[in-house]
């Protein structure tokens, strides 16, 4: 199962980029937005922050985004919130039956079927900027 700490930090980000200028954008209006808990907020921006990708000013100050929404793209996001994840993200089951002939060749076929989708998924992500997903939050 892939967690949605990753839709939340893009979240996070899309406000930042849409309504954070005013220097308001503290962790209870960032989790009013995402509808969570501040507590959620504030340990994704701090991956958020480690990466690179916003400021965050402790009480009032709030947070806002570190470089243009141009030149933030959904890797990088991605990047952020999986920090030493390192799993895949399309795992193969670790034991199948080797007495099976199925179960003898399926984890490289499966491996191979899956990296093309994890290497395609990363592709998307790689040429998805902020600014271009701010645009259709407000078309």
């Amino acid at each position: 199962m892939v967690a949605t700490r990753f839709a939340v930090a893009t979240h996070i980000l899309l406000y930042l980029a849409t309504e954070g200028s005013g220097g308001g954008s503290t962790s209870l209006r960032l989790a009013y937005s995402v509808n969570t808990n501040p507590v959620v907020v504030r340990r994704i921006a701090g991956q958020l922050a480690r990466a690179g990708l916003i400021r965050v000013r402790r009480g009032p100050g709030g947070a806002e985004l570190a470089r243009e929404p141009d030149r933030i793209t959904l890797e990088d996001v991605w990047h952020a919130v999986q920090a030493g994840q390192g799993a895949a993200l399309l795992p193969i089951h670790r034991r199948p039956n080797m007495a099976c002939p199925v179960g003898r060749r399926v984890r490289p076929v499966l491996g191979e079927a899956f990296a093309g989708a994890e290497a395609a998924l990363h592709q998307v992500l790689a040429n998805t900027t902020l600014d271009r997903l701010t645009e259709a939050l407000v078309r």
